[in-house]
């Protein structure tokens, strides 16, 4: 009986600190584009010593089957998890992808990307306007501010050409070779 209400307890204990770490997962994932009620997901299927079907997922969470369905799309999207095929199982099964590294790169490349070359877009035809305006007005102090614009404009620019290199680094793989992954202690 005492060997039981041990186990009881580190089993409580575990959870206890897995609970910790699902939390802070839970609390930071939006960094992912991801909600809580997902990033608990997540964490759910992190530790799980098995792969997860969403009835599983379902039971573990006490949310629906759809919600746990919706979720897990944002996380195979964000290729956070990805589904695993057993023999004799014809439910999908799911995991956490094990490359940490891998996830935080496509979800970094695939945000930034975007918002740099819709910045980028934003930029030219700012400078566009900009520089029809410059040659329609006899403002002089108008100008000015347009000349001031551009140079603001330009200095933009260059950084998002260098943010462009950046992801360049992530989509290559580069990345790792200025920052090297660490090996797991």
């Amino acid at each position: 009986m005492e060997n039981c209400e041990k186990e009881i307890k580190d089993l409580q204990e575990l959870n206890k600190a897995r609970e910790r770490f699902v939390s802070e997962i839970a609390k930071n994932i939006h960094l992912y584009g991801i909600s809580q009620s997902v990033g608990r997901l997540y964490g759910t299927v992190f530790f799980s010593e098995e792969p997860m079907t969403l009835d599983e997922m379902s039971d573990e969470l006490g949310m629906s089957k759809t919600s746990m369905s919706t979720g897990i799309r944002m996380l195979l999207d964000a290729q956070m998890v990805e589904r695993v095929w057993e023999k004799g199982i014809r439910k999908d099964l799911y995991r956490t992808e094990e490359d940490w590294y891998r996830s935080f790169s496509h979800v970094f490349i695939t945000r930034w990307r975007n918002a740099t070359e819709q910045n980028m877009i934003a930029i030219q035809e700012t400078k566009s306007s900009l520089e029809a305006l410059n040659a329609e007005t006899q403002v002089e102090k108008i100008r000015d501010l347009i000349q001031l614009d551009l140079t603001k404009l330009s200095q933009a620019e260059a950084y998002y050409k260098w943010l462009d290199d950046v992801i360049s680094l992530f989509e290559t793989g580069e990345i790792f070779k200025i920052v090297p992954k660490q090996e797991p202690t």
